[in-house]
């Protein structure tokens, strides 16, 4: 499930190719435009609504070639707790939207959700078939949640949430499921592996063999490993990140 539609890139508004080049703000580069400092094919283009083709026309600002740097972006959000997994939210409540560079990179959406009170990686991408084909259950893709939980799971309580637990929407995918520590309050900490991306799947889980969850985060999603950015931050992918994604992907 994802909560916006992905642009096309081609073709597209020449503030928003500015944007996504890094040039400027897409606000910015209207200024831009306006102030008469950008040029297609050598005309000085002022006209807002006025669109491009990265594939096929030169774009200059200030006499300079401007070129996007990949069709698609590919990063990861830290996300923290108190934000809606949204682009949008008609009642101005805290969503991702915020915390990402939807103006420097038009299209951005998030691949998946996170609840609002759960911590961890968020995936977005401008890239609509990798999204598409990350979240189709037929790539089993896995998503890690590092879980605090009332009281301490016994070994028959981990191994039915291993082998699968009966859910109101049907029986879980059996889960990869481990004790990770005991605290002193008489909770603990727990790991569990899923690929399948129902709605509080892990909290409905975990209330099922009464344990209900106090709280979660993901710390991975597929080959992605949460690591190198502080919480409400996000960081571009690396080349190797996205070639393993899309092979995960089938791509």
């Amino acid at each position: 499930m994802t909560d916006a539609t992905p642009e096309q890139p081609f073709p597209m508004r020449l503030q928003k190719f500015l944007a996504r080049a890094g040039v400027a703000s897409r606000r910015g580069s209207e200024d831009l435009m306006t102030a008469g400092r950008v040029s297609v094919n050598g005309r000085v283009v002022t006209e807002l609504g006025s669109k491009v083709d990265p594939k096929v026309d030169i774009v200059c600002v200030d006499g300079r070639e401007v070129h996007l740097e990949d069709d698609s972006v590919y990063l990861m959000l830290h996300k923290p707790k108190g934000y809606l997994t949204t682009m949008d939210d008609p009642q101005g409540r805290p969503c991702v939207a915020q915390l990402v560079p939807r103006d420097r990179y038009p299209g951005l959406y998030p691949v998946g959700r996170l609840d609002k009170d759960t911590t961890g990686l968020l995936l977005f991408t401008t890239d609509g078939d990798m999204g598409q084909h990350l979240l189709h259950p037929k790539h089993h893709v896995d998503k890690t949640y590092q879980a605090h939980v009332d009281g301490v799971p016994s070994v028959e309580e981990i191994q039915a949430l291993r082998d699968g637990i009966m859910l109101d929407d049907g029986l879980t995918a059996p889960a990869r499921v481990r004790v990770v520590a005991e605290r002193p309050d008489g909770t603990s900490d727990i790991e569990l592996v899923i690929h399948e991306g129902r709605k509080r799947q892990v909290k409905r889980m975990c209330s099922a063999v009464h344990h209900p969850v106090l709280d979660l985060h993901r710390s991975s999603f597929g080959p992605l490993v949460l690591e190198d950015v502080e919480e409400g931050a996000w960081r571009l992918l690396r080349d190797d990140e996205v070639a393993s994604l899309r092979k995960t992907a089938g791509l």
